[in-house]
């Protein structure tokens, strides 16, 4: 009778004890400081990409629409704070913003203000407001709370709509007085000085927002997202924490459009529109609702699309397809509802959650490659 040895199957090393993924572990906390150099870097490069951007990366035309990108991209993440960290559906957030632009625009084209004290007056200001306007939209709950802001958001639409005493430009808006800026911050030569500034506001709203939602008080705005009654059991008082929240995304906001007044040098009534508060919730919810980077790629992309599918809809190309095709391609708000809607049913998480969506997909096919001898 002779003895079998059945050998045992080589042990399956996980996923995260490989070297590879030691070392992307190890670098992962690198990752945003290294996103930023790039970013930053970016206006040196003469990078031509066709179809991408109407001219090199390095142009006053591409370096402009990539500051619209990014102030909106802080924006989002922002009214992140609001929706996706603490559960609050805000339907007039887009008033901060306004009061942002505006506020720096009447400052310094009225009053002859410099920038800075302009600037600091306006996110001061439209800090306060946030603070007094939620101090009364924080008493009801729901859509109750939503319908509130937005009545807030229409008051202020009305107000600037009729030139309200004579500072706002009506319906053909307000240009920016330029000679009450930096010289740095004029001219198209000096766009790419308003890019890094724009750069720059995204990075502080990131980490505002980061450091917030780890801290103790983020931890309780998660915990009224997912159950308020429980943290009213626990001895805390939930309208005091929201109305903090709701602050601060207000005053973010008008520190945004303080940015975005200099990028586009003045200010329209579009900034005021109700449609404004609800691309930022298109924004949040295309990438992703409570996560550190979902908004911020959300409201970059959903801005570049808007640019570039305003120029896409009046090219020969689409000029030339047939009526049925034309017509509807024609329309940003068409093309971009339908990603919108195909990426909300493939991509219920957002962008945010493509790496887990595609994680197993990639294990599975490195698994099924062949090994070496």
């Amino acid at each position: 009778m002779t003895n079998s040895v059945v050998e045992a199957p080589p042990a399956q090393v996980p996923d995260e004890l490989t070297p590879g993924h030691s070392r992307w572990h190890g670098l992962r906390p690198y990752a945003p400081l290294a996103a930023l150099v790039v970013a930053a870097i970016v206006p040196y490069s003469t990078l031509n990409l066709p179809g991408v951007f109407e001219g090199p990366l390095n142009s006053p035309g591409t370096l402009q629409l990539l500051a619209v990108c990014l102030v909106f991209g802080g924006l989002a993440a922002g009214y992140d704070l609001l929706f996706g960290r603490t559960g609050m559906l805000s339907f007039g957030h887009a008033l901060y913003f306004a009061a942002g632009v505006y506020g720096t625009d009447v400052l310094i084209t009225r009053a002859g203000l410099p920038l800075w004290q302009a600037a600091l007056l306006t996110v001061t200001g439209g800090t306060i407001l946030a603070a007094l306007l939620g101090a009364v939209a924080l008493r009801t709950v729901g859509i109750a709370f939503a319908m509130v802001t937005l009545a807030f958001a229409q008051v202020g639409a009305i107000l600037v709509a009729r030139d309200f005493g004579g500072l706002t430009g009506g319906e053909e808006g307000l240009p920016l007085d330029v000679a009450g800026l930096p010289s740095a911050l004029v001219g198209v030569a000096n766009t790419v000085n308003l890019y890094w500034l724009a750069l720059a506001y995204l990075a502080l709203v990131v980490f505002v927002v980061h450091r917030v939602s780890g801290s103790p008080t983020g931890r309780v705005l998660a915990g009224l997202r997912d159950d308020e009654r429980r943290i009213g059991v626990l001895g805390l008082d939930p309208y005091r924490f929201k109305l903090v929240a709701f602050t601060l995304a207000g005053g973010l906001a008008s520190a945004g459009g303080v940015v975005y007044c200099l990028v586009v040098s003045g200010a329209s009534p579009h900034v005021t529109s109700s449609e404004l508060t609800l691309s930022l919730l298109v924004m949040v919810v295309l990438g992703g609702p409570g996560t550190r980077w979902g908004p911020v790629l959300g409201g970059i992309l959903y801005m570049y699309l808007d640019h570039r599918l305003t120029a896409f809809g009046t090219s020969d190309v689409v000029n030339s397809l047939p009526a049925f095709l034309s017509h509807p391609l024609s329309q940003p708000l068409f093309v971009l509802g339908t990603v919108f809607i195909l990426a909300v049913y493939f991509f219920p998480g957002g962008l945010a959650s493509l790496r887990s969506r595609l994680h197993p997909l990639l294990v599975a096919l490195r698994r099924s490659r062949p090994s070496r001898s």
